[in-house]
């Protein structure tokens, strides 16, 4: 059965594409051109990465259900006439029990310094907590506020979602959904006109500053988050140890023989599910081979610990 949702989803996507394709056939006044950096900052699964994918039209930042799934400051760049926004998608903020963790979190403060905006993401969801109030803390005064998943809650539910942050005293507030795109468009056109003037950063046609072969390995953690569920909450790593188109080897980096197993699944039948559902992301003819392998301690270390090997191509 086809998801009406999913339906309205994809076409908003298509026609933000087209909006930005025909905006940038007309070239701007000379002087007029905006470009700069937002940031977005919040807790995890607030719902980031699925509004930087909406606001960029395409997907450049895997999406999950479980928290912390981002866990670099990547970045997404939407380009339209007279101006050019670079998003930076950063990890949620959380109390870290981990050296990898505590990475993550410096990762993220630092990825939002020298943005020339900062955008706090709340989830409409869930209620508004010490986590997120520890977290706009950390933020400037002239921040704007996203509230996300405005597609799961109603209108009540949303009112008191900003009167609970009533008093963070920020500069304006939008509620939006990622999802259907909800509320988008007016938080981009915000957004835009708080950017300074300037050239643009990246080339036109740009979606995303992420190497392709980043961009693999994270298609592939993606799937084993949506296959596994439950099963693999944080102890998965993955990463492109050699390309040499067509080929692309992938490693999967596990804590412990049972997780191993659960990623294999039985006669490989996981690993074989994984491999198909990013192949079909990939340039045709592309042959991405996955392998598995434990370390019990790549949490604690803040990494896989291996040294990597070298990728070509």
């Amino acid at each position: 059965m086809t998801d009406p949702g999913a339906e309205r989803s994809e076409a908003a996507a298509r026609a933000a594409r087209e909006r930005s394709e025909r905006e940038r056939e007309t070239p701007p006044e000379p002087g007029s051109h905006r470009c700069g950096i937002v940031g977005l900052a919040g807790r995890p699964n607030a719902g980031k990465s699925t509004l930087v994918n909406r606001i960029v039209g395409q997907k450049v930042s895997i999406v999950s259900d479980k928290p912390q799934t981002t866990r670099t400051g990547l970045r997404g760049v939407l380009t339209r006439r007279g101006a050019q926004m670079v998003l930076v998608d950063t990890p949620g903020i959380h109390k870290p029990r981990t050296e990898f963790g505590r990475r993550m979190n410096a990762a993220a403060n630092e990825a939002l310094h020298g943005t020339d905006v900062t955008c706090l993401v709340i989830d409409a969801s869930a209620p508004y907590g010490r986590g997120d109030a520890f977290v706009a803390r950390s933020l400037p005064g002239d921040s704007v506020v996203a509230v996300t998943k405005a597609d799961l809650v109603g209108r009540r539910a949303m009112l008191e979602q900003l009167a609970a942050m009533g008093g963070l005293d920020f500069e304006a507030y939008f509620p939006v959904s990622g999802r259907t795109g909800q509320g988008v468009d007016a938080l981009v056109e915000h957004l835009v006109g708080r950017l300074p003037e300037g050239p643009a950063l990246y080339p036109d046609g740009a979606v995303s500053d992420a190497p392709e072969a980043f961009r693999v390995a994270e298609l592939v953690r993606e799937q084993l988050l949506a296959a596994a569920r439950d099963e693999l909450p944080h102890a998965i790593a993955t990463r492109v140890t050699e390309w040499d188109w067509p080929l692309i080897r992938c490693e999967i980096t596990v804590e412990r023989p049972s997780q191993k197993a659960i990623v294999i699944g039985k006669g490989g039948s996981m690993l074989k599910a994984v491999g198909t559902a990013v192949r079909s992301q990939l340039p045709e003819g592309a042959y991405l081979q996955l392998t598995v392998r434990v370390d019990k301690n790549w949490q604690r270390r803040g990494g896989q610990g291996a040294p990597r090997r070298r990728v070509t191509g």
